[in-house]
């Protein structure tokens, strides 16, 4: 690999990432190389008609070095924009700032790039410190940059309105959100641009996020904004509250097969902005938001988050003691404090979330002295072993008469028994077994009773409307998929027929039930926990386990849950996306191998592809409409295989992917990333969120691959062969410190190399 050693070289790297940004370096109406900020050239040309504007006059007494400036960025009207400062590799571009910021001065440009090639620098002089980018702005974005500093006004001067129209009805905006508003208020006014909001579920997260962007777009700070989430549901839902408050603002769900649009407002799902986010330049968006961003942080999902330069707000529901220290660092927060947070216990008591309480007497399935704390455990083996024809049958009979016993004691208004209900089941066939019970039980309804939602459904986008908005079903039964990211206010029962360990996921599906519905006077949920999740949390009616680890839990679970550092949950997927060989497929979950669904996959692609239109425009490279991207997954999501995203997923062992690049690896023209590439992937991203200086981010470059190698890297390994050869001890030392070496390192295993075990 060739050294880019002097600048020249850098020069050569520099233009190919101003391609990459939109710029051409050979148009001079676009760019302009070697200016001299003096004499005949800076006075002739059009920058130099800059030289009349009192915005050139140094302040603060700087001298004018000699010397000429690598590059000038202009806008549409040949004005100059911002100057790029480029230095050999070996340089750290921070130690140009200096250099660079007389020139700038000169010429009244109010940004400027520090770059040897590999790093770039971002400076709002007058604002911020220089920031590492991964990309260079394009035109448009400094010229959006410029108008919005004309326009920019103090967040205080914005009025924050009491009230709303959502869904058709005026909302009060209560007081926790106004506070959370002006919490974000000061920090923007101290200078930060990450922001951590912790708020439970049902609170009004989206709600708080949406009024809060019109507030940014409203004093001047924002134009283009970013929503990220991880689920389709709340991808629907965010479009759905953007489309109600800021119905004046263009507002789109990216798709993976879609093209761009420019509008004011995408919506995204991280999967798809994974593969998409080189297609942006990094000051492309003024705000990203990332709904349960405790998950975005990690590995490669912390690529759609650190290539943007902009206002980050990360929105969780995940209590602070159970969200890793790396969480907090990314969104510039002192360990273990957001910027705002909500306590669940004040919104229980301040009537914003809805009670519940625990099905008494019910038949525990999961016995005495099983092997509880296998976080791997094959879901299949544990439904065969701790469920059967009988007991599931129990299960359901017992969860349906007493549903029917109460539901008018929980919610008065409510007309059809026995309300709204969801059952989270073991696995697809565990759920089809369980909704085959419980419509056994009211023939009358011909099996509409209770209904099977999982992505192997068809259609299940309509069965979720039906659910939430019809009679009937009354009762939805799913894996995985209405656990996290749902939203029905009439929720009256929730049955775990499940086992779950981890805190986050316990205390996100028992927020399906806590959103309060006043149109039937509801008053409380049940929980009915056949597989005593609840006593593994210690959780009751009256002692609400808040996942705080401390003040709530009178006495200790008899099987605590794990240290926080070992509960990274990403969320995209379940804890079986990697250790199980099998892919679950169908209404009937049947069990096909991995290897088996992916060959079957490439085989049903390569044979359609000469009579598929819609597969053919992929082959070509060409985007999609959203009409023909839903016809493609109807026709692929059907007996016998149901090829869709979910098991696609399972099967490459790809949380990340989306169903475009699964086809184009099928066609042979995409390469799906090995293990390796997805680590250093992660690394990159891990590098830009820590800002590190160069010498620092080059010694942990050779800690990589060591880590790739193995695995993770413990701190022998640089008492070790190769890396003792380098003295990676010494030099780690020298350029962190003892303790900031070891933190450095346990860092590195947890964000980079744990992400992809």
């Amino acid at each position: 690999m060739k050294d880019h050693t002097t600048e020249a070289d850098a020069r050569i790297l520099v233009d190919d990432l101003l391609r990459q940004a939109g710029w051409d370096p050979a148009d001079k109406s676009q760019v302009v190389t070697e200016f001299s900020v003096f004499g005949e050239s800076a006075s002739a040309s059009c920058i130099g008609h800059q030289s009349d504007s009192p915005a050139l006059d140094l302040a603060g007494g700087d001298a004018v070095p000699s010397g000429r400036v690598d590059y000038v960025l202009l806008d549409g009207r040949g004005r100059p924009l911002a100057i790029i400062e480029a230095k050999r590799a070996a340089i750290e571009p921070y130690a140009a700032k200096q250099q660079a910021l007389p020139y700038a001065k000169r010429l009244g440009v109010q940004f400027i790039f520090l770059t040897n090639g590999e790093l770039i620098y971002f400076w709002d002089y007058t604002k911020d410190d220089a920031r590492i980018v991964n990309s260079f702005y394009s035109r448009r974005d400094l010229e959006r940059l410029v108008e919005m500093r004309a326009t920019c006004l103090p967040m205080a001067t914005v009025e924050i309105s009491e009230y709303y129209l959502r869904q058709g009805e005026t909302r009060q905006l209560r007081p926790y959100q106004r506070e959370a508003m002006q919490a974000l208020d000061h920090a923007i006014e101290l200078g930060k641009r990450r922001f951590l909001i912790e708020l439970p579920t049902g609170t009004g997260k989206t709600d708080l996020t949406v009024l809060y962007v019109q507030r940014l777009i409203k004093a001047g700070r924002a134009e283009r904004v970013l929503f990220l989430v991880d689920r389709e549901q709340l991808a629907k839902q965010a479009l759905e509250a953007f489309q109600d408050v800021l119905s004046q603002h263009g507002s789109y769900w990216l798709r993976p097969g879609m093209a761009r649009q420019e509008q004011q407002i995408t919506v995204c799902l991280l999967q798809t902005m994974i593969s998409r986010y080189s297609e942006f330049t990094s000051g492309y968006f003024n705000v990203v938001v990332a709904d349960e961003c405790h998950r975005s942080i990690y590995g490669t999902w912390q690529t759609a988050l650190t290539h943007f330069d902009a206002y980050h707000i990360g929105l969780t529901a995940t209590p602070a003691a159970y969200i890793e220290r790396n969480t907090f660092q990314f969104y510039q927060c002192k360990d273990g404090q957001p910027d705002f947070a909500f306590p669940i216990l004040q919104a229980f008591r301040e009537g914003y979330l809805c009670p519940y309480k625990f099905a008494s007497g019910i038949t525990q399935i999961l016995a005495e002295g099983a092997e509880v704390d296998d976080e791997t455990y094959d879901p299949a083996k544990f439904e065969r072993e701790w469920t059967n024809e009988d007991s599931n049958r129990k299960m359901m009979e017992e969860f349906d008469r007493l549903a029917w016993e109460n539901y008018k004691e929980l919610a008065p208004n409510q007309k059809i028994g026995p309300g709204k209900a969801i059952v989270f089941a073991i696995t697809k066939h565990h759920a089809a077994r369980l909704t085959s019970y419980l419509n056994a039980l009211h023939p009358e309804l011909k099996g509409r009773y209770a209904e099977v939602i999982t992505s192997d459904v068809a259609d299940a986008d309509d069965l979720i409307r039906r659910f939430k908005r019809e009679d009937y079903p009354q009762i939805a039964v799913s894996v995985g998929m209405l656990d996290t990211g749902f939203d029905c206010r009439e929720v009256l029962h929730l049955v775990m027929c499940r086992r779950v360990r981890s805190p986050i996921l316990y205390q996100q599906m028992r927020g399906r039930g806590t959103r309060t519905a006043p149109h039937i006077d509801k008053r409380m949920f049940v929980i009915y926990d056949f597989f005593g999740n609840h006593e593994y949390f210690n959780d009751s009616d009256t002692v609400i386990f808040t996942g705080s680890g401390g003040g709530h839990v009178t006495t200790p679970p008899k099987n605590p849950p794990r240290p926080p550092g070992d509960l990274i949950e990403l969320g995209l997927e379940d804890e079986w996306l990697h250790a199980v060989t099998y892919v679950e497929v169908g209404p009937e979950g049947e069990r096909v191998d991995k290897r088996e669904y992916v060959t079957n996959w490439q085989t049903a692609v390569q044979s359609a592809v000469e009579e598929d239109p819609i597969i053919q425009k992929i082959r070509r490279g060409e985007l999609l409409t959203e009409q023909e991207e839903k016809i493609l997954i109807d026709r692929l999501n059907r007996p016998e295989m149901y090829f869709n995203e979910e098991n696609l997923r399972r099967a490459y062992k790809q949380p990340g992917g989306n169903l475009i690049d699964f086809i184009k690896a099928a066609l042979g023209s995409l390469k799906i990333k090995s293990r390796e590439e997805l680590l250093t992937e992660n690394f990159n991203a891990w590098l830009v969120a820590k800002s590190l200086a160069l010498r620092q981010a080059q010694y942990l470059s050779l800690l990589k691959s060591r880590g790739i190698t193995r695995g993770r890297i413990e701190l022998d390994d640089l008492f070790q062969p190769p890396l003792s050869n380098l003295n990676a001890a010494g030099l780690g030392v020298e350029l962190f410190g003892e303790q900031g070496l070891k933190e450095i390192i346990q860092d590195m295993n947890e964000s980079v190399f744990k992400s992809t075990a």
